[in-house]
């Protein structure tokens, strides 16, 4: 009886959180395929082996754990560069190869995620000192790698205002601010940016995610970040979904580290089918 009971359970502890998962997956890797064939990995190895699954902790620091166990066996691996890629690719790979090992894990999990400092402790085996330790240096080394131009698509003039001021300060230049999806366009047209920083619900109750849908099939491939009150909602693996995503209400932290990540993957195809 105990056993019957205890698969369900586990099942939905798991299921709360393999939303965040993949959030945290993606953001990691920089691409959703890769980020949901890791967490993919962790069902799997937790499947296999229920007894991976730390009961003492909270659902969520068990099932983080148990990803970067995995994330660690296979070197936490940084994509090589191809001899053909150039510009924002080659350089976030440039980048990626010279930070210090576990710095963008840590920042991730407590900006994105937002784990407590003991957490990601405990999610990453290590002292709490040590993780923050990882912190303070991820903010530093990602902060001061990339520099570019955004576009921000927000239609609360409050909201928009607080992200132009955060990203002005990490040293990005804003290439303009839309309301609608007709502004994005015509804005990504008159300058080009480097990133696309996008709330989903827009003034015309127009989309956000068209509005990306157009700029990318008119400049290709650029790195996107989605705001949305309802993150779960682009986060069930079904479908291409957003490699970077925060959720509402924000704090600057998210953004800031959101913005560091998504600078240095321009392989990211959010939406894009």
């Amino acid at each position: 009886m105990n056993t019957t009971t205890a698969a369900p359970d586990l099942a939905k502890l798991i299921g709360n959180e393999l939303p965040y998962l993949r959030r945290y997956a993606r953001a990691l890797t920089g691409n959703q395929t890769s980020g949901d064939t890791y967490a993919a990995a962790t069902l799997e190895a937790i499947l296999e082996d229920r007894s991976i699954f730390d009961h003492s902790a909270s659902p969520r620091v068990a099932l983080f754990r148990v990803f970067h166990s995995i994330w660690d066996s296979s070197g936490a691996p940084v994509a090589g560069l191809d001899e053909n890629e150039s510009g924002l690719a080659a350089a976030a790979q440039a980048h990626l190869a010279k930070l210090t090992p576990n710095t963008r894990e840590a920042l991730l999990l407590h900006t994105i995620e937002e784990f407590s400092t003991g957490e990601i402790a405990m999610v990453m085996q290590v002292e709490e000192s040590e993780a923050k330790h990882l912190l303070d240096l991820a903010r530093q080394e990602m902060e001061d790698s990339i520099s570019g131009k955004i576009l921000v698509i927000e239609d609360e003039a409050i909201i928009a205002m607080d992200l132009q001021s955060i990203v002005s300060d990490m040293g990005h230049a804003i290439t303009g601010v839309a309301r609608t999806r007709d502004d994005a366009v015509r804005l990504a047209g008159e300058e080009k940016p480097d990133l696309v920083l996008a709330d989903i619900q827009l003034a015309d109750n127009s989309s956000g995610i068209d509005a990306v849908r157009d700029i990318l099939e008119k400049h290709g491939s650029l790195p996107v970040i989605f705001i949305t009150a309802f993150p779960e909602r682009l986060l069930t693996g079904e479908r291409p979904e957003p490699a970077f995503l925060i959720s509402k209400p924000y704090g600057e932290e998210q953004v800031r580290s959101a913005v560091s990540q998504a600078m240095f993957f321009s392989s990211t195809q959010p939406l894009h089918d």
